[in-house]
């Protein structure tokens, strides 16, 4: 099992390929970064009225 052995990772780093023993390491921040910045902003809702539903207990 040593640099040539396709199967082991020692293997796929001197190859260079991924497989399961060496999985491709995914890019989740940048895709994240990406997405957020294509989405078109939304606007703001009107903001409510302030006021509660119910009485305030007084003790």
């Amino acid at each position: 099992m040593g640099k040539g052995d396709k199967k082991t990772k020692k293997g796929k780093i001197t190859i260079g390929s991924h497989g399961v023993s060496r999985p491709t390491k995914k890019k989740k921040a940048a895709a994240k970064r990406a997405k957020v910045a294509a989405a078109p902003k939304k606007t703001k809702a009107a903001p409510k009225k302030a006021g509660r539903k119910t009485p305030k207990k007084e003790d």
